[in-house]
């Protein structure tokens, strides 16, 4: 057993260990709080801000469920709708009330502790939660990895275990971006380790982590994209598992680019679907990661390559990736790779055979710390150096002054045909041209109005 206190390091200048008190870590360096929420530490750099911004999405999406729900009360005052279509909106409106009087609850914690955080705050240390990374965003995990994902879950486990020798013993063990953490958890109970720290950034996903692994049932409804029948656009889920986790698995808030560890801490690492999918390039997550293990410590990764960066060159094949793992300080990765079910929900028509990327290498000597991760450049942290005008920054410009133009014509009076003719005589373009150009803009529009918000 470890105390979790001891592999616990400030995320802003690496001082370890830091002070405890009641409710809160201490880093006496550089005179700031880390809260916990739930027994979890909090170990974002700036912690209020993070807890300010997590607050903030959690508002949004009440608010976004709020007004789902009054577009459903409307849809049903439609005295022409077929009596299977009122059952169904009737349903899924109850559905949503009790989802969001759900999540009211469950994320109460960070409601509760919130602090007034700024951007500033992100700012001066140049870190920020991912704008694309809501509450939600990877709902329809939670009820794979607690409710109906069996199968997937056991293949999942069986893929980390074909990368290790049998009877492995994994030591002290790090899960970074453990997700609802069901992996790590089998990962602890199944395998052989003697600590577990499952680590991830959403609210959403760690409370129920907490609630469940502690030997709670959570209620929770799956809403799933494509429902299998009528009554599966909203299924009520129990959320469990299998049994209650020991008291050497634990769960800790923060941010795999700026991570709250001290050097050597680890003697595995695990990144589970999250290689591909960090904005960090990858041979200096390599770096971080090589860091974070002990002398001979083992690197284990599981989860598709699906590089999505906006430069080719960083969207590495599976042969590059074993390559860059070799180049920074690892053994040559021992590879396996398999088809497993994904996201196969028994209320949905969706779900995919996905084909994963496993592997397995031990640090084979030291590399250079990696410099902390800055996730905004100079120009918008101090605000004095000029913004560059690159092509992109020049195309969005003018894509965007050509647009609030259009808008700015929009008066209820005024067509398609009389605005072409509005562009023309400001010589933006020939009427000829401006008339299909502004319909395909109204058509992004009206499509953008009718979306329904997602979960």
């Amino acid at each position: 057993m470890t105390d979790l206190m001891t592999l616990l390091a400030c995320p802003r200048c690496d001082k370890s260990p830091l002070e405890t008190t009641d409710d809160a870590l201490h880093c006496n360096a550089c005179k700031i709080d880390f809260p916990m929420i739930e027994k979890m530490p909090w170990m974002f750099a700036e912690p209020q801000a993070a807890l300010g911004e997590w607050r903030g999405r959690l508002q949004f999406s009440l608010q976004k469920f709020s007004h789902e729900i009054a577009g459903l009360q409307e849809e049903l005052k439609n005295e022409g709708l077929r009596a299977l279509s009122r059952r169904r909106l009737t349903r899924y409106k109850k559905a949503l009330e009790s989802h969001r009087r759900s999540l009211q609850k469950l994320l109460r914690p960070v409601e509760i502790q919130s602090l007034q955080g700024n951007y500033e705050s992100y700012l001066a240390l140049r870190t920020r939660l991912p704008s694309e990374q809501g509450l939600n965003t990877y709902y329809a995990n939670i009820h794979r990895d607690w409710a109906w994902g069996d199968k997937e879950n056991k293949a999942s486990l069986q893929q980390v275990r074909a990368v290790l020798h049998d009877h492995a013993d994994l030591g002290i063990v790090l899960v970074l971006g453990a997700g609802a953490g069901r992996l790590a958890y089998d990962i602890h109970t199944e395998l052989d380790c003697s600590t577990t720290v499952a680590m991830d950034f959403n609210p959403l996903l760690m409370l129920v982590a907490k609630t469940v692994t502690s030997g709670a049932r959570l209620n929770l409804y799956e809403f799933p994209i494509a429902p299998l029948a009528l009554d599966d656009d909203a299924v009520l889920r129990k959320l469990t598992a299998p049994a209650v986790v020991d008291e050497n698995f634990h769960l800790v808030f923060g941010d795999v680019l700026r991570p709250p560890f001290p050097d050597e801490s680890f003697d595995t690492v695990v990144t589970p679907w999250l290689i591909d999918i960090i904005s960090e390039d990858l041979p200096i997550l390599a770096a971080r990661i090589n860091n974070l293990l002990k002398d001979n410590g083992r690197w284990v990764n599981f989860g598709s390559l699906a590089f999505s960066s906006p430069e080719h060159a960083l969207c590495y094949s599976p042969e590059e990736t074993k390559a860059i793992v070799a180049e920074s300080g690892f053994s040559d990765p021992y590879v396996s790779q398999a088809t497993i079910p994904y996201m196969c929900s028994p209320a949905s028509r969706h779900g995919r055979q996905e084909r994963v990327f496993t592997f397995s290498a031990y640090k084979e000597r030291a590399v250079s710390k990696p410099e902390r991760h800055k996730a905004l450049p100079d120009w918008i942290v101090t605000g004095q150096d000029p913004v560059p005008l690159n092509p992109s920054f020049r195309q969005q410009a003018m894509t965007t002054q050509i647009y609030s133009f259009i808008m700015s014509l929009i008066d209820g009076k005024r067509s398609i045909k009389d605005m072409a003719v509005v562009l023309e005589n400001q010589k933006l373009m020939t009427k000829k041209e401006a008339e299909p150009a502004i319909r395909s803009f109204m058509t992004k529009m009206y499509d953008d109005s009718n979306k329904q918000p997602g979960f």
